[in-house]
């Protein structure tokens, strides 16, 4: 019966401990073994050398054990994970993923108030991250595997020595696509999509990576992991590729490669490595490791079927010259394999990221936060023993670290709602209402749902702002006109990614069987006819918060007025 590989290292190394053993007690190792001539000892001399034996031994096997490198196997940590099976992380991205700042995810869920329409989707950004880190590896070890299979086969090479991928870059790599959404505040894009831009609306832009890279520098410092970094390899010092202005530049997302060819496109790596700033955050067109596994993990929790192989697309990805700049290709026969991955991304947002219900919690939820924002007596503990208010918590690191999902059941158990008057209740008492009734469902009404013509999605925002005209005048006066807490208009967006063009034709690149060094792109007529003519598509709704029945049917007439207006113009 053959050994297995695993069980003929071990013997291997059995084999040479005993040698080094034989070699200490004067015998040959390879000689033949000689039967004691007499089975008495001497109990003194016999301690003494088997003493001496085990101090010679100690001494040989730890002169033979080899010394580890700094990306040896043996010291990754196992994870079984639902979506990708059992995975292999390094032990500094596992040290990352014990510290608080990390752990913190596993308290924010992925689909933000999705939970509450959809019963399977409980995940959380922490298994998200989780699995980005782990295809980020497994893309670029693809990458570089197909690098060094050109150098063998002594092609004519599409890249120089400058553009091979190292182990410094492939942990980098990793610790980005872990990274990535570290900044992510309570519901995910509640926060940073819906909450922030009312709370705080003369702020500067503040989107989730920025966020992402405030905690990163936050989690470096707080957990002294540069030391840790510098021991297996990664450079955290000056200006010359600096690993951590790489993993930062990585989890803010590529740039468009508009720039002339001499210009230094970033900071953390030349130009001749560009291509793995695709690999995380591809703003190019969309194609990333970060959308290879939500697009798998939404599917399973949601129960929706996902059309997209994400694991086929890695085997056919390589990195080839296109005029001059190198960057991540793919077989030219994959092509509508590309299309069904934008084909699902579409399809999760019709049926479950925009979903009409998913929406109207999510907008309860973002009202509470707004009124709890606005109370007092709700404070977030911060650095140096001070308190800060929600929307300010995105500026301090110990804050933020404290905000997650939790929030809404620290508002429903607030002691100031339970002190608050019934009549006239505080912010915070209100905020507590509103969560109250998402946990009752009863949720804010649709009153209607308008989709714009081909022609007509760039009126959006006059659509909208007519809308919100109208629907004022049809509120009763009751001293209650602020449109705020009576509606709200929402615009649900669905396209491929880069609103109303072709993220494939446009911004993909292609390989061919022949020629596998040079990129190129496939002109759409060439893929099929029966490809989508419109990418993107806009759903204006309208959701009414009041209870009062009346008010909502003076509402429904009031829009159907509206919509008739904008279909017949």
């Amino acid at each position: 019966m053959s050994k297995l590989p695993f069980m003929m290292g071990r013997y291997k190394w059995l084999v040479k401990v005993l040698s080094v053993g034989a070699e200490c007690k004067g015998e040959d190792p390879n000689g033949e073994h000689k039967k004691p001539t007499s089975t008495k000892r001497d109990p003194e001399q016999n301690t003494t050398a088997h003493t001496e034996a085990k101090k010679c031994l100690d001494e040989k096997v730890e002169n033979n054990i080899p010394k580890k490198p700094r990306f040896y196997i043996e010291e990754h940590k196992v994870f079984n994970d639902p979506i990708h099976g059992h995975i292999k992380l390094h032990p500094l991205l596992v040290k990352i993923i014990d510290t608080p700042q990390f752990q913190r995810l596993r308290k924010i869920k992925q689909l933000g108030g999705g939970y509450y329409v959809f019963p399977g989707a409980s995940h959380n950004r922490f298994e998200h991250s989780v699995g980005v880190g782990h295809l980020a590896g497994e893309l670029v070890k693809a990458l570089r595997a197909k690098q060094l299979e050109e150098l063998e086969q002594e092609q004519e090479p599409s890249m120089d020595s400058e553009s091979l991928i190292n182990d410094r870059d492939v942990l980098c790599v990793q610790i980005a696509g872990l990274c990535h959404d570290l900044g992510h505040g309570p519901f995910s894009h509640v926060f940073d999509g819906m909450f922030n831009p009312q709370a705080d609306p003369k702020g500067e832009k503040w989107e989730h990576e920025d966020a992402s890279i405030f905690m990163f520098d936050h989690l470096v410092n707080d957990n002294n992991l540069k030391p840790l970094m510098n021991h297996y390899g990664l450079i955290t010092e000056g200006d010359n590729e600096n690993d951590l202005v790489f993993i930062k530049e990585m989890i803010k997302g590529s740039l468009k490669n508009n720039s002339p060819q001499n210009e230094k496109l970033y900071k953390g790596r030349n130009n001749e490595k560009s291509f793995l700033y695709e690999i995380v955050a591809n703003k190019q067109n969309g194609i990333d490791v970060d959308k290879f596994d939500y697009f798998a993990r939404d599917c399973h929790h949601l129960g929706i079927q996902n059309n997209f192989d994400h694991r086929r697309f890695i085997v056919f990805a390589r990195v080839c010259n296109v005029d001059g700049q190198l960057h991540i290709c793919s077989r030219d026969k994959e092509m509508a394999n590309l299309y069904d991955m934008f084909h699902t991304r579409n399809s999760l947002h019709r049926r479950a990221y925009q979903h009409r219900v998913k929406m109207a919690v999510e907008i309860m939820i973002k009202d509470a936060l707004l009124k709890a924002n606005q109370d007092p007596h709700f404070q977030i503990k911060s650095s140096e023993g001070k308190t800060c208010c929600l929307s300010e918590a995105k500026r301090d690191k110990e804050a933020y670290t404290k905000l997650t999902d939790e929030v809404i059941e620290q508002i429903l158990h607030h002691d100031a709602c339970s002190c608050s008057n019934e009549s006239t209740p505080s912010s915070l008492g209100e905020a507590a209402q509103i969560i109250e009734r998402i946990m009752s469902r009863d949720l804010y009404q649709l009153v209607g749902e308008i989709k714009l013509k081909k022609e007509d999605q760039e009126k959006a925002e006059d659509v909208t702002k007519r809308l919100k005209t109208e629907l004022a005048k049809a509120i009763p006066k009751d001293g209650k006109q602020d449109e705020n807490d009576n509606f709200e208009v929402k615009v649900a967006k669905f396209d491929y990614g880069k609103k109303n063009e072709d993220p494939i034709s446009n911004y993909t690149y292609f390989y061919s069987k022949f020629n596998p060094t040079i990129g190129f792109k496939i002109p759409r007529e060439e893929v099929s006819n029966l490809l989508p003519e419109c990418f993107s598509e806009k759903h204006i709704r309208v959701y009414w918060k009041r209870r009062d029945d009346k008010s909502l049917e003076d509402a429904k007439k009031c829009f159907k007025a509206v919509k008739k207006e904008v279909e017949e113009n």
